[in-house]
């Protein structure tokens, strides 16, 4: 979600010094640092709903789930992923990663071009990646790209439930979209009320 850039290249070293000093957290892309833009509220109940799921289906295996402030070291570049699931990495970084099994992105206006063009680009060369997921807030639509399927686009709707391969992990995306206002659900919701009736 970066959206305010810095003037100036900086390295690597200055930037990681930078982060654990800053009240405002930045990606680094190309040298250049950015700010992180604010979330919305439906940006954190699907940030906080995938990584209660990831969790808890990962609670007692070898992966473990992050949310929002672990960062991921992609070349010379670094972002702060919404959710991943790292499987493999128990002598990396205490700050970053470069070993994600599963990166999650929540698309808003700001941010959609950043997360299918340059992010996207990036976290596809990282060899350890296997599934890249972006979750669409301000409408319903999650779209999974796999490492099995040459990074071939995958959509899932409202009455959908996914398959998360690499950590064997199905879940209805209804249950991701739980407490999400926006118009899809409003209309899913009346729906379900409809039937009960």
């Amino acid at each position: 979600m970066a959206l305010k850039q810095s003037q100036h290249y900086i390295s690597e070293a200055e930037y990681l010094q930078g982060e654990m000093i800053s009240d405002v957290k930045h990606e680094l892309i190309d040298g250049e640092a950015y700010a992180m833009a604010v979330a919305s509220r439906n940006h954190n109940l699907l940030v906080s709903n995938t990584a209660r799921i990831f969790g808890n289906h990962l609670q007692d295996g070898p992966c473990a789930t992050f949310s929002s402030d672990l960062k991921i070291k992609a070349a010379a570049n670094f972002f702060y992923p919404d959710v991943m699931v790292v499987c493999a990495d128990e002598n990396g970084d205490e700050y970053y990663t470069e070993k994600p099994t599963i990166i999650v992105e929540v698309l808003s206006k700001a941010t959609r071009r950043m997360d299918k063009s340059t992010k996207l680009a990036a976290y596809k060369a990282l060899p350890s990646l296997q599934e890249y997921v972006q979750i669409e807030q301000d409408f319903v639509d999650i779209e999974i790209l796999r490492r099995s399927t040459h990074w071939l686009s995958e959509h899932y709707f409202l009455g959908d439930s996914l398959t998360l391969e690499s950590i064997d992990l199905s879940v209805a995306v209804s249950d991701l979209y739980q407490r999400v206002n926006n118009e899809d659900m409003q209309e899913f919701l009346q729906q379900q009320q409809a039937q009960a009736q």
